[in-house]
């Protein structure tokens, strides 16, 4: 099975939008293996966001993660990484398929309202950042 990162972002958790969300993912017949809404420092969202250092939104980017709480979320399932995917859209609101989470909820590129692993390597890599290997063990 395939795991992967959601996180659902600022301006999601501030439009209380959370329940659809997770109601989508829990239609879509992904699992759940664990859930926490927490507060993003400055320090944590950097090495997060690590590999994007060098490009021009970074700072923006870190600055928008770390101004309210987010809900990180480890799912898991079949083909996990394109299912999110599929669920949420492209990166661009203006952009993504009608009825995705980013067509229904997202602002802009930068508030696009979710985050989704992009590969099974860095599903993988990103849930381990937010998670430990008992939590990801769970099972609904």
């Amino acid at each position: 099975m395939e795991k992967t990162l959601a996180i659902i972002k600022p301006d999601g958790v501030q439009r209380n939008i959370i329940g659809d969300i997770l109601h989508r993912v829990e239609d879509s017949g992904l699992v759940i293996l664990s859930i926490r809404m927490l507060q993003l420092d400055r320090k944590t969202a950097g090495r997060f966001y690590e590999v994007h250092r060098e490009r021009p939104f970074y700072q923006s980017l870190i600055e928008y993660m770390t101004s309210g709480p987010v809900v990180v979320i480890a799912l898991e399932g079949s083909n996990a990484v394109n299912r999110w995917r599929q669920l949420i859209g492209a990166t661009d609101p203006s952009k993504a398929e009608k009825g995705t989470i980013r067509n229904k909820y997202g602002e802009s590129v930068e508030r696009n309202t979710v985050h989704g692993s992009d590969s099974p390597e860095n599903g993988s890599i990103e849930t381990a950042f937010f998670f430990s290997s008992s939590e990801l063990k769970m099972k609904a």
